[in-house]
């Protein structure tokens, strides 16, 4: 068997939920072995943590910096192969391009960047670099949702006619509507997250999820946002209209202020002969809706399903197939690529789907900053 692929990671200390998303899909397939990276920017904290996580603290570094120094010193038969980038979103961009500036393959949460400018220089150094880079619009990797995509693009619904996404949480309820708190949170801070929190956060999953299952490509959109009160410089609610053509049209409906939402995000596609629709809180079920006909309920595990739907499968019919899963065939993805092996190019999201998303957040609040205007989108 090929040795485990040496993973770094930074960011994802503590109690982050996205920390032991990662960790436990980069352990899924038996593909990775973390190696090191830096949790915290206490020292404390960050080498507390990975001995409590059961890490040998020799490539715990004190800082991002210190990392790349003294990996790039170790022969390329022992450095970190790929780094995963987990921290608020700021600092994605100086990490990820100082990382393809030095030969490293990158994993990176979304949004991948603070702006599109930044995307658009990530894209052109990692030409350069010529190494992987993936972005986690986790919900892609649901054995599900790529049913849907492979049932879409053989042209089982027909000509796509209409798209509807909606993802609603309520967490940011109780810190918007306390002055103090919204002050405070990074979520909030345009420094720390870029333009947008509710669009930027979870608009840009549903943004891409949309392009993903239906292979289309939005090009021209229309946003009005909602702030809740003047004082706050980030949306935490949205809705926006979609056109991907003259007759393939719909929306994403956004909302971080959707009182006791926990994470309600739901696709429908609707095409000539039949619609489609999955939803992330109960994602082993894609229902297909065909006029005079009764509803079916497809789920994963069985022969029905297309090869890359079953290849994201790791459960007999009947388990359910978790958000830890979705991760996990996101890195399983990534490692074929590592290791030059032969993969299906929606096994993960790259740096385009990153730069699609950056564009989509500074439009959506160009939009709505207009007066609520129809914008397009760069091809």
């Amino acid at each position: 068997m090929a040795s485990k692929i040496r993973l770094g990671i930074l960011g994802g200390g503590g109690d982050s939920l996205i920390g032991v998303l990662h960790r436990v899909a980069a352990a899924m397939y038996d593909q990775y072995e973390i190696v090191g990276g830096v949790f915290n920017p206490n020292w404390e904290e960050n080498i507390g943590f990975a001995e409590k996580i059961g890490l040998p603290t020799n490539r715990i570094y004190k800082d991002f910096d210190t990392l790349i120094v003294e990996e790039t010193k170790l022969p390329v038969s022992e450095r970190m192969q790929v780094v995963s980038v987990l921290t608020p979103n700021f600092l994605h961009f100086p990490m990820a391009k100082k990382l393809l500036e030095n030969g490293f393959n990158v994993i990176c949460e979304k949004p991948m960047t603070i702006t599109y400018e930044e995307a658009i220089i990530l894209q052109e150094t990692l030409k350069l670099a010529n190494t992987v880079f993936a972005v986690t619009y986790t919900y892609t990797g649901y054995p599900m949702v790529r049913q849907m995509r492979e049932m879409i693009a053989n042209g089982e619904i027909g000509e796509v006619q209409k798209i509807d996404a909606q993802y609603y949480q309520g967490w940011i309820n109780p810190i918007i509507h306390d002055k103090e708190k919204r002050s405070t949170t990074w979520r909030l801070n345009p420094e720390k997250s870029g333009i947008s929190c509710c669009i930027g956060d979870i608009g840009t999953h549903a943004f891409d999820m949309i392009e993903y299952v239906t292979g289309l490509k939005v090009n021209a959109i229309l946003a009005d946002l909602n702030y809740v009160y003047d004082d706050n410089k980030m949306d935490v609610d949205g809705t926006v209209l979609i056109r991907c053509s003259d007759t393939t049209k719909g929306v994403i409906r956004t909302s971080q202020i959707a009182t006791g939402e926990e994470n309600n995000f739901t696709v429908q596609v609707y095409g000539k002969k039949a619609g489609l629709k999955w939803a992330q809180e109960n994602p082993n079920y894609l229902y297909l809706l065909e006029d005079g006909k009764p509803l079916r309920v497809l789920k994963p595990g069985h022969s029905y399903n297309s090869e890359i739907s079953l290849d994201g499968t790791k459960l007999p019919p009947g388990h359910p197939e978790g958000i830890f899963d979705s991760m996990g065939n996101i890195y399983k993805g990534v490692a074929s690529a590592i290791r030059k092996e032969q993969y299906d190019h929606m096994e993960f999201p790259t740096i385009i789907d990153g730069v699609r998303g950056m564009n989509f957040i500074e439009k959506a609040v160009e939009s709505h900053q207009k007066g609520n205007i129809w914008v397009t989108l760069d091809d």
